[in-house]
């Protein structure tokens, strides 16, 4: 069952009346006696709909109702009435971009900060949708911008960033925790590295966002954006400071230039090639690209790695990947023509074959 669909025959003829926007007809059923406060099935009132609707005619009628009523009778505040989903008329008109509308509840004393029960809020859902007028209105007059908003703990910025809204983004950089986690260490600058998000990450990098923040299992946003393939932002991050030599794993010594080479990037691996220390490659403790290249049959990989020198015998890693050898690794899976080509690649370039690998090339 969907308890968010409305029910019409629950629904008063004034909360109809603000729906339509009819806001005379809104006037004379008030002034007639009907309820001002009534609910259909989902908790929405009259206000809700006037305010969903974005009908700032319809608003003005019923709070200028709602305070009559207070004065008069003491009736409860109308402004803050919250739906079964928590939402607030101010959130249903920020939600939908109503400018006019959430200005005129917050002249008439609306939460700004009133939580749903998806623990969003008026702020939170601009943000979403991309209300920059919105957005901005709300900021001006003191909405809490660090809060969480979701169970992992995003915050506004986390979402704009994450949702690509860049104008957005430049007000809340302005207001905002630059450096604000989410339960994984996650920044809002990682967030724009790992969704390719361009305009917001350079924002956030003239804003003063460190971007060689690591998020709780130590990955940077230069890893994860050469993960992801998105290379105008490991150049931008580049160009701004990014360390591509910083260790990026709790599990092992990974670099970004692993994870250009292990899925394929090869643009973004032939602009890691020129600033990783090449060192990785063969000292005692390190990992070569070569490994994780093969391990994928990223042939093109391979032969960039080879080319710009890495020695295609690399470092022994037998107590940290169970490998002797990038070839010992190509030949134990060679059943595959990606890996093949691998092997030739390496034995063209002067890989030893020792002694436990001819066993794998006789297998194979």
């Amino acid at each position: 069952m969907d308890f968010t669909a409305c029910y019409e025959d629950t629904v008063s003829s004034v909360a109809a009346a603000a729906r339509a926007g009819r806001a005379e007809r809104v006037r004379a059923l008030l002034g007639g006696g009907c309820r001002i406060d009534s609910r259909d099935n989902r908790g929405w009132t009259a206000l809700h709909e006037a305010a969903a609707a974005g009908s700032s005619a319809c608003v003005r009628e019923i709070l200028a109702a709602a305070l009559h009523a207070r004065s008069c009778r003491g009736a409860p505040n109308l402004v803050n009435a919250q739906t079964h989903e928590g939402e607030s008329a101010c959130y249903l008109a920020a939600q939908r971009g109503h400018l006019r509308v959430v200005r005129l509840l917050l002249k008439a004393h609306a939460d700004i900060d009133q939580m749903t029960n998806d623990l969003s809020c008026p702020l939170y859902a601009a943000v979403d949708r991309g209300h920059k007028d919105v957005v901005e209105l709300l900021v001006s007059k003191g909405a809490e911008v660090n809060r969480t908003h979701t169970a992992s703990c995003w915050t506004c910025l986390h979402q704009a960033v994450y949702k690509g809204h860049s104008r957005i983004v430049s007000i809340l950089v302005r207001v905002c925790n630059l450096e604000v986690l989410d339960d994984h260490g996650i920044s809002p600058l990682f967030v724009a590295a790992q969704y390719g998000q361009t305009e917001s990450l350079e924002a956030l990098i003239h804003a003063g966002a460190d971007v060689n923040s690591q998020a709780a299992d130590l990955a940077t946003p230069l890893l994860i954006a050469s993960q992801e393939g998105h290379a105008a932002c490991v150049d931008l991050l580049l160009d701004h400071g990014a360390d591509p030599n910083q260790a990026c794993s709790t599990e092992w010594p990974q670099l970004p230039i692993h994870a250009a080479a292990e899925f394929g990037h090869t643009g973004i691996l032939r602009r890691l090639l020129d600033v990783t220390d090449p060192s990785c490659g063969q000292t005692d403790g390190m990992v070569s690209p070569l490994y994780v290249a093969v391990n994928r049959g990223q042939t093109e990989s391979v032969a960039m790695l080879l080319k710009a020198g890495y020695s295609p015998d690399a470092q022994d890693c037998t107590c940290s990947l169970g490998l002797h050898s990038p070839l010992t690794l190509a030949l134990s899976r060679a059943s595959s023509e990606a890996l093949r080509e691998c092997v030739d690649l390496l034995v063209a370039a002067g890989a030893s074959l020792e002694e436990q690998d001819w066993t794998q090339v006789f297998v194979s």
